[in-house]
């Protein structure tokens, strides 16, 4: 099951207002167990959920089995299975979203691990095979240590390391000041860093 054509088609056709307020209206109602409200608000996400899911492929490989669309598909059905997550605003459903799509790709590095023969915690071994297992799978775990720590750091990294966001973006979603991400990502990155060794450089 992928998400119905015609919400698609009211985000192409730009049928809906993009207003803050009513997102943050239809994610209180379908907390509430709306189910409408999650098909309201699809349309008015579906352009970004689409972009994040694309910047998160072009840092995998290229001839990735899975597709943009694909992903954002994969994604919408995995929100919408059980009871809604606790969104407060856009920002955290796109934090909730991009976190999704991570798990997806990690799902499928380890399957491309596993087809390989390779354990997906063997990062020596799957370096001489699939250099992007490895750096997937070594992000995926330091930043579920960070997050233990910090998950507002956690969260930066993500939306602009897998989400491609700029700073002012990560911003705007967090709801915080440019200054701060700026702060936060630069002792977040020195964290990952001393982390993952010599997988600093890919940050």
């Amino acid at each position: 099951m992928a998400i119905p054509a015609h919400l698609i088609a009211m985000s192409n056709e730009g049928q809906m207002a993009d207003d803050p307020k009513n997102v943050t209206r239809l994610l209180v109602a379908w907390r509430n167990g709306d189910q409408r409200a999650y098909e309201e608000l699809v349309p008015l996400v579906y352009d970004e959920l689409r972009r994040l899911a694309a910047s998160y492929l072009r840092r995998d490989r290229p001839d990735h089995t899975l597709q943009p669309t694909a992903l954002v598909h994969e994604a919408y059905l995995r929100l919408n299975q059980g009871a809604a997550p606790e969104c407060e605003n856009r920002a955290h459903f796109m934090a909730i979203a991009a976190r999704s799509m991570r798990d997806i790709l990690v799902e499928h590095a380890r399957r491309r691990a596993a087809a390989k023969r390779v354990s997906p915690q063997d990062f020596a071994a799957i370096t001489q095979v699939d250099t992007d297992l490895e750096l997937i799978l070594q992000i995926h775990i330091s930043l579920d240590r960070l997050a233990s720590q910090n998950e507002r750091m956690a969260q930066m990294v993500e939306l602009r390391y897998f989400g491609g966001l700029s700073i002012e973006e990560v911003a705007l979603y967090l709801e915080t000041s440019v200054r701060t991400v700026d702060r936060d990502l630069h002792f977040a990155k020195a964290w990952l860093g001393h982390e993952m060794g010599s997988c600093q450089a890919a940050i």
